[in-house]
């Protein structure tokens, strides 16, 4: 595929996390990895050098199907780095196979049923005065709360805040926004 990387000149715009491929697609640097729009969320993230740990974790959960479907689905995403601030060996000890259920748990818990962009969820917290209330996939309650004038955070069950870095990476079955924490139901 042909890149166009020179927006700036191709188009007269500065073009700072996107850039423009073959066919105009726009997209968005993660992980040192373009991200398409017309990719799923699992094309996409295994491409991220950030998103190892998650992609095997999912794969361990056997949510790779799920999350190559149809959607859409809105995944806050942690990074390498966030799964690193787990307590030591929290992770190994999820992605053995009698840990399924829970590894499953904490993966759904970071997925919400719709395409929810950065616009969407600023407006839910604006309406519900500060904060909204969000349905995970696995069942439980994520909160998206103001954080300063224009942004926001997410609050799990816990009481963790996940910071967001890249908002609204879309993907062809949804949008990914990638988080600095893991989050637990």
């Amino acid at each position: 595929m042909n890149k166009l990387t020179g927006c700036a000149l191709i188009i007269g715009l500065v073009c700072s996390t996107s850039v423009f491929a073959a066919g105009m697609e726009k997209t968005k640097m993660v992980g040192g990895a373009e991200m398409y729009p017309s990719k799923n969320i699992i094309e996409n993230a295994s491409q991220s050098k950030d998103h190892t740990t998650l992609v095997a974790a999912v794969k361990a959960a056997g949510l790779v199907s799920t999350l190559e479907g149809t959607g859409p689905f809105t995944v806050f995403a942690p990074t390498n780095d966030a799964f690193a601030k787990l307590p030591a060996g929290t992770v190994d000890t999820l992605l053995k196979p009698e840990n399924k259920a829970k590894l499953t748990a904490i993966l759904t818990y970071h997925v919400v049923a719709g395409k929810l962009d950065m616009k969407a969820l600023m407006h839910k917290v604006k309406s519900g005065g500060g904060k909204t209330e969000l349905k995970t996939v696995n069942g439980e309650p994520l909160w998206v709360v103001q954080d300063g004038a224009n942004g926001l955070a997410l609050k799990d069950k816990q009481g963790n805040v996940a910071n967001v870095s890249i908002w609204d990476v879309h993907q062809s079955n949804g949008v990914i926004d990638v988080i600095d924490s893991v989050l637990m139901p």
